[in-house]
């Protein structure tokens, strides 16, 4: 077997060139068609290792390299100046060897692999509740490709959040897949890509979901303000956390229907406290919304003055209402805005 570390010699130089860089050199220079009989010679560390250097390889002079040549029995050849290393050695590489080992070695495969691994790795940091939700609107044949690609542990999860009526076809499907062509395999993966690049949309909207949290625990003029603060800096933050804030004040903008379930069920002590101060529209808001003897009763409490009243119980009655809305409507059970029909022109800015 050749063995680059055998070669033995020194070229003239300010810069002497390593044993696996004279090889490289020579390899270069004698050029495709003797190089490439000799590269099966060489063992697989060895070749990697001469790919490494050619493509970092200073350019070397005639009578340097006529040197190296010397040191090297039976090889023989004209300088060349290797002015392009890199292209040069892979040529070589094609001569010789077969495509999958030219893959090989110059780490293209590696990076095909890597990047294949990376895109079904990706998904399973996600919920796998988003990603079945995604998948529900696939063709159940790509479904299945993308499950059988993906870890199975995340894939068991994501099959779960899957409408019953579908798990059963798709795992047929997914035991009688036969080889995925190439091109339909590609289409599927820039469809994954799209799922990534909604799964990290989604990630970037919990920080304003976040926000969106604090804020809701203020009042309105603090809300205002810091809104106000936001989006001197970033009117883009501002648009991404302000459809997330529920305040008392938001209940006018409430479906009529989903503000009854929410206020019925309000203590009146509560409602009393919340509406201490509002407006008369906020009021006619919440009154229209319950019985009439409730609102009797809570009509009464208002016609009293309150001299002793606290701004910090009627901050917290009206944080008490807004939160059980946002609880309701995260349980599916209200709607916190009018749902926009087809048609609807959009409200023009005030």
């Amino acid at each position: 077997m050749m063995d680059f570390e055998d070669f033995g010699g020194s070229a003239l130089s300010t810069k002497p060139l390593s044993k696996a860089e004279k090889a490289a050199a020579v390899l270069l220079a004698m050029g495709k068609g003797v190089a490439g009989k000799l590269l099966k010679y060489f063992t697989q560390s060895e070749l990697q290792n001469i790919i490494a250097c050619a493509q970092t390889l200073r350019a070397i002079p005639p009578d340097e390299l006529l040197e190296l040549v010397n040191e090297f029995e039976d090889l023989f050849t004209e300088g060349t100046g290797l002015m392009d290393n890199a292209a040069a050695i892979e040529g070589i590489l094609e001569a010789g060897l077969t495509p999958e080992e030219v893959d090989g070695l110059l780490g293209r495969r590696t990076a095909f692999d890597d990047y294949q691994a990376n895109i079904w790795d990706r998904l399973q940091d996600a919920d796998p509740a988003f990603v079945g939700k995604f998948l529900s609107r696939e063709h159940p044949q790509t479904v299945a490709y993308i499950l059988s690609q993906m870890p199975s542990i995340f894939g068991a999860k994501v099959l779960l959040q899957l409408p019953d009526s579908r798990r059963a076809d798709i795992m047929n499907r997914a035991v009688n897949m036969k080889e995925v062509s190439p091109k339909a395999a590609q289409i599927i993966e820039n469809r994954v890509m799209e799922l990534i690049a909604a799964i990290e949309a989604e990630r970037n909207s919990n920080g304003s979901n976040k926000v969106a949290e604090l804020m809701n625990e203020l009042d309105k003029n603090q809300v205002d303000t810091l809104l106000s603060s936001l989006e001197t800096i970033s009117k883009e933050s501002v648009n991404k956390v302000r459809p997330k804030i529920f305040l008392f004040e938001d209940l006018m903008f409430m479906p009529q229907r989903s503000r009854v379930m929410l206020l019925n069920d309000v203590a009146g002590d509560i409602l009393t406290m919340a509406l201490r101060g509002a407006t008369n529209e906020i009021k006619e808001c919440v009154l229209s919304a319950i019985s009439p003897r409730q609102r009797r009763m809570i009509e009464s409490d208002l016609a009293v003055q309150n001299m002793n009243l606290n701004p910090r119980e009627v901050a917290i009655a009206r944080r008490a209402i807004a939160q059980e809305a946002i609880r309701l409507a995260n349980s599916g059970q209200i709607f916190l805005k009018e749902e926009k029909k087809d048609g609807d022109k959009p409200a023009e800015a005030a």
